[in-house]
C-alpha cells in the first residue's frame, strides 16, 4: 500500500513567515507608528483634562468622547466598508485624523471644549477605519498563518502603545505636551502612506443604494452576528467584560494618583508596562495559539485578568502595581487575539465590515456604561470600584466555559489542516460498488427529507449511485477536478479546503453524517474549487451530476440543495475562492441574499 510522500510530516509555518508578505509588513509597520501616536494623544488628553479639573468624572467624560461617536455612525460605517474600496477608506480616515489632531494644540488654548470636540470627531472618522482594517487582515494571511498574523498585529498595536504611553508621561512631566499631538498627526500620515503601498483586492462593485438599502445591509450584518452561535456567544460574554474595561480604564489614573500616590510619569510607566505585557503575551501566542481553539484561550485570558485586577485593587506599592498590570496585559493577549480570530473565521468577506462595526458599536456602548460608572469613584473608594471591575472580568471568564461554540476541539483542527496539506498527493477513491435500495434507505435515515422523493426518483438515484468506502486520508475530490458528481455522507467525517496563493490552505468546513458536498460544481459544471479529504473512515454515496440535475425539478431536493448552497456561499472563506467561471455572479449573489422558500 502506498502512502503520501511526507505530506503529513510537513512542519507548520513559522509564526514569522507572514512577514514575507510585503502587504502584511506594510500594514504592520503603518499600524505600529500610527498606534504609537494615538497612544500619545490618548494619554496626553487624559492628563491634560485631569490637570485642569482633578476629577475622575472628567477623565471618564474624555473617554466617553472617544466612544460616543460610534452610536451615531458605527453601524452605517460598516455598510460603507462592505460596499466601497476599503483601502481608500483607510487612507482617507488617516489623513482626516492627522489634520484634526494637528489642530488640538492650536484650538485648545482658545477653549478646552475643542479638545472634546476634536477627540469626538477623530473617533467618528475612526469608525470607518477600524472595521476596514479588521476586514482586510484575513486577506493577507492564510488559515494556518492567521493566528500568528493577528498576534503580530497585536504586537504592532500594543507594543507601540507602550512606547506612546511612556513617551506621553515623559513629555507631560518634562516638556510641552503639545508635542504629543504633533507626533500623532505625523503618525497618521505615515500610516496612510503605508496603506497606499499595500495591494488589497477590491470588493466586487456594488450598485449605489438608497437609505432603505443601507438599513437592510445593517440588518443583514446583525442577523449574521446573532444567527451564528459562536459569534452570538462571543457577543454575550463581551457584555460584562467590556463594561469592566470601560470602568477600569477610567479608574487607572485616579487610582494611580489617589490610592498609590504615583506621579504622572509613574502612571505612564504603568500604562506602558501593561502594553509591554500584552506584547509578550502576543509574541507567545503567535507560536502556541493553534494548540487550542479560541474559546479556552478567551476563558484563560479573562480569568487571569480578573485575578490580576483583584490583586491590583489591594496593592499599596507602585512597583508591585506595575508588575501586576504587566501580568494583566500579558493575560489580555489570548482573548484579544481569540476574539479577532472568531470574527474573521466565522464572517464572510463581504460582511466583515458590518459585523465588525456591530461589535465595535456594542463595545463602545458598553465602554460608555463603564466610563459613566467611573464617576462614582468621586463618591466611593476607588479601590472598591476597581475591585468591582475586576470581578466582572472574572465572571466573564467563567461564563465562557458554558457558552456554545466557544468550546472546540483544536486537535481535530490541526489534523484537518495536516490532511489538507496532503490532499494533492493523497490517494483518491477506489473500489466503489453500485448502490442498492438498502443504501437509499440508509441515506433517507440520515437525510429524512429525501423520503419525499417519488418512486421513479428513488429508482434513478439507486440506479446511478455508487457507494465508496474512503479510509482516513483519502482525497474524495481534488481542486481542479472535473465536476462530474456530488457526494452524500452515510457515515464518517470529511474536511473541505483549498490552497491559498501563499502556499498554505484555507479551511472551509467540516462535513458529518447526513451532509453532502460537491453540489455547486456538479450543478454548474465548473471545475472543483476545493479539496475534500476524509478525516476518518467514511462511507459515501456518489450521485452523477447529470442525475442530480434531472432531479432538481423535485421541490424537496431543490430546496435541500439551494438551502445548503446559500449557507456555503455565506461561509467566511468562500469569497476567497477562485471565481466560479461560467457561473452568473448575479445568481450567486441572489443565493447569498434571497431566502429560500
Amino acid at each position: 500500500m502506498t502512502t503520501a510522500p511526507n505530506a503529513m510530516q510537513k512542519k507548520p509555518p513559522s509564526a514569522f513567515t507572514v512577514f514575507r508578505n510585503r502587504n502584511f509588513t506594510l500594514m504592520w509597520s503603518g499600524q505600529f507608528v500610527d498606534t504609537m501616536g494615538s497612544a500619545l494623544t490618548s494619554l496626553a488628553a487624559s492628563i491634560l483634562i485631569f490637570r485642569l479639573t482633578g476629577s475622575a468624572a472628567s477623565v471618564g467624560l474624555m473617554l466617553i468622547a472617544t466612544a460616543a461617536p460610534s452610536l451615531l455612525v458605527g453601524l452605517v460605517a460598516g455598510v460603507f466598508v462592505d460596499r466601497y474600496d476599503r483601502k481608500m477608506i483607510m487612507i482617507a480616515a488617516n489623513v482626516i485624523r492627522a489634520v484634526l489632531v494637528f489642530l488640538i494644540p492650536l484650538l485648545v488654548p482658545v477653549n478646552i471644549v475643542w479638545l472634546y470636540v476634536i477627540v469626538a470627531l477623530s473617533s467618528a472618522v475612526g469608525q470607518f477605519f477600524d472595521p476596514a482594517h479588521e476586514s482586510v487582515l484575513p486577506e493577507l494571511a492564510d488559515e494556518e498563518e492567521l493566528a500568528a498574523a493577528n498576534s503580530l498585529m497585536a504586537i504592532s498595536s500594543f507594543g507601540s502603545t507602550a512606547i506612546g504611553f511612556a513617551a506621553s508621561g515623559l513629555i507631560a512631566s518634562a516638556a510641552n505636551i503639545d508635542w504629543a499631538f504633533y507626533f500623532d498627526a505625523f503618525s497618521f500620515f505615515f500610516g496612510a502612506v503605508c496603506i497606499f503601498l499595500v495591494k488589497i483586492k477590491p470588493l466586487p462593485k456594488i450598485e449605489t443604494g438608497s437609505v432603505r438599502l443601507v438599513f437592510q445591509n445593517i440588518q443583514a450584518g446583525m442577523q449574521h452576528l446573532f444567527g451564528t452561535p459562536i459569534l452570538r456567544s462571543l457577543f454575550y460574554v463581551s457584555v460584562p467584560v467590556l463594561i469592566s474595561f470601560g470602568l477600569s480604564n477610567s479608574l487607572l489614573l485616579p487610582f494611580a494618583t489617589r490610592a498609590l500616590g504615583a506621579t504622572e510619569f509613574e502612571y505612564g510607566i504603568q500604562e506602558g508596562m501593561t502594553s509591554l505585557g500584552f506584547v509578550a503575551g502576543s509574541l507567545l501566542m503567535a507560536g502556541i495559539f493553534n494548540r487550542m481553539h479560541e474559546g479556552p484561550w478567551i476563558a484563560i485570558s479573562f480569568l487571569g485578568m480578573g485575578a490580576a485586577g483583584i490583586a491590583y485593587s489591594m496593592t499599596h506599592s507602585i512597583p508591585v502595581a506595575i508588575i501586576i498590570l504587566t501580568f494583566s496585559g500579558f493575560m489580555n493577549a489570548p482573548s484579544a487575539i481569540g476574539r479577532r480570530l472568531v470574527m474573521q473565521r466565522n464572517t464572510p468577506r463581504e460582511m466583515r465590515g458590518r459585523v465588525n462595526s456591530a461589535f465595535f458599536v456594542a463595545r463602545d456602548v458598553l465602554f460608555l456604561v463603564g466610563m459613566g460608572a467611573a464617576g462614582l469613584a468621586d463618591l466611593i473608594d476607588v479601590r472598591i470600584m476597581y475591585l468591582i471591575a475586576s470581578l466582572l472580568v472574572l465572571f466573564g471568564g467563567i461564563w465562557v466555559l458554558f457558552l456554545p461554540g466557544l468550546r472546540q476541539d483544536a486537535l481535530q483542527w490541526r489534523q484537518a489542516i495536516s490532511l489538507l496539506r496532503s490532499a494533492p498527493s493523497a490517494p483518491g477513491l477506489s473500489g466503489g460498488r453500485l448502490a442498492t435500495p438498502a443504501d437509499f434507505d440508509a441515506l433517507v435515515g440520515v437525510i429524512p427529507s429525501l423520503s419525499a422523493l417519488t418512486f421513479q426518483e428513488r429508482e434513478s438515484l439507486v440506479q446511478h449511485g455508487h457507494i465508496f468506502d474512503a479510509p482516513s486520508g483519502t482525497a474524495v475530490i481534488h481542486h481542479g477536478d472535473e465536476s462530474d458528481a456530488a457526494y452524500f455522507i452515510l457515515s464518517g467525517r470529511t474536511m473541505a479546503g483549498f490552497p491559498s496563493p501563499e502556499g498554505g490552505f484555507k479551511r472551509l468546513e467540516e462535513q458529518l453524517q447526513g451532509d453532502f458536498f460537491g453540489e455547486i460544481a456538479a450543478l454548474t459544471g465548473v471545475r472543483r474549487t476545493a479539496d475534500v479529504i476524509a478525516q476518518e473512515d467514511t462511507t459515501l454515496i456518489q450521485i452523477p451530476a447529470q442525475t442530480l440535475r434531472s432531479l432538481m425539478g423535485n421541490p424537496v431536493l431543490s430546496r435541500l440543495f439551494l438551502t445548503k448552497m446559500t449557507e456555503r456561499l455565506n461561509r467566511p472563506s468562500i469569497s476567497d475562492l477562485p471565481r466560479f467561471a461560467g457561473v452568473d455572479q448575479q445568481d450567486l449573489k441572489d443565493l447569498r441574499t434571497e431566502p429560500v422558500s
